[in-house]
């Protein structure tokens, strides 16, 4: 299991996402920074951002 918590990225936003696969991960991440943030491009560099804090779920019952 894989998490991402968006605060890491956009300080002060406690949104988190967990999944199984990466991709999942950060598909869900792109979409919550075009939804919450507004972001209408996302960049590779974006992605990168994203894919590199992702970390193993912590407390996964």
């Amino acid at each position: 299991m894989k998490e991402f918590h968006c605060g890491s990225l956009v300080p002060g936003c406690a949104w988190h996402t967990r999944h199984e696969d990466e991709a999942e991960v950060i598909r869900r991440a792109v979409e919550h920074m075009r939804e919450t943030h507004g972001e209408t491009i996302i960049r590779e560099s974006m992605v990168e951002a994203i894919r590199s804090r992702i970390q193993p779920a912590k407390n996964v019952a």
